[in-house]
């Protein structure tokens, strides 16, 4: 990430944050344009990458969970699928694909039939440039209601090879010493349960008050 970029990526954060404005419901949903970190609800990481590539595999940038709350390198943009268009504080559906950018490197979520390097599951990547990548992307939201509330733990769905986002509960060795071992599996059950944690959630004006466009933050 070039030093021009991060200072951008910070410089929004910081304008978000002191554009916070406390106001309802609109706040209980993660919608399309939101910065965000996700939490595994059973090993309690927050999905994180960086500039470190696998040694096996794809050989990609790697994708790990992290138990620091506060590094920067935690954020994810949600964006629609490729080809797709979604308004700044959309709500995101239930069942929708998604894919999540990179906040800081400026790759995208990715997956593919590649081992991972520690249980030897489905590897989780970062891929792309600028966030611009290919189908490997892209995620289905599955969640119980109508639309992806904060306050639920979801599962995401890899479209390409059916498998859910998940950590083996494994631990990396170094250069990211400690940092979970995040991967595909195929089945529901197991470590496949996130919930949006820290982050900017932008809202766009709902049916209680359509003349209003608040953003919150809690980073």
């Amino acid at each position: 990430m070039s030093c021009l970029r991060r200072i951008i990526y910070l410089w929004i954060l910081q304008v978000l944050y002191l554009s916070q404005n406390v106001c309802g419901a609109r706040h209980k949903y993660v919608t399309c344009g939101s910065v965000l970190k996700l939490l595994n609800s059973d090993y309690r990481v927050r999905l994180h990458s960086h500039d470190v590539k696998y040694g096996t595999g794809s050989g990609q940038q790697s994708v790990t969970g992290t138990e620091l709350q506060e590094d920067v390198n935690s954020h994810w943009l949600i964006k629609p699928e490729m080809g797709k268009e979604c308004g700044r504080g959309e709500l995101i559906k239930c069942g929708s694909v998604i894919r999540l950018e990179h906040s800081a490197t400026g790759k995208n979520l990715h997956s593919h039939y590649f081992s991972s390097p520690l249980s030897s599951n489905q590897e989780i990547s970062c891929y792309g440039e600028d966030g611009v990548g290919d189908t490997g992307d892209h995620w289905v939201v599955v969640c119980s209601g109508d639309y992806w509330t904060r306050d639920e733990s979801i599962m995401l769905k890899h479209v390409d090879t059916s498998h859910y986002l998940a950590t083996s509960g494994r631990t990396f060795g170094r250069p990211i010493n400690g940092q979970m071992e995040i991967i595909g599996v195929h089945s529901s059950s197991g470590a496949v349960h996130w919930q949006a944690a820290e982050g900017v959630f932008l809202h766009a004006p709902d049916i209680t008050a359509k003349h209003m466009h608040t953003m919150h933050t809690e980073l």
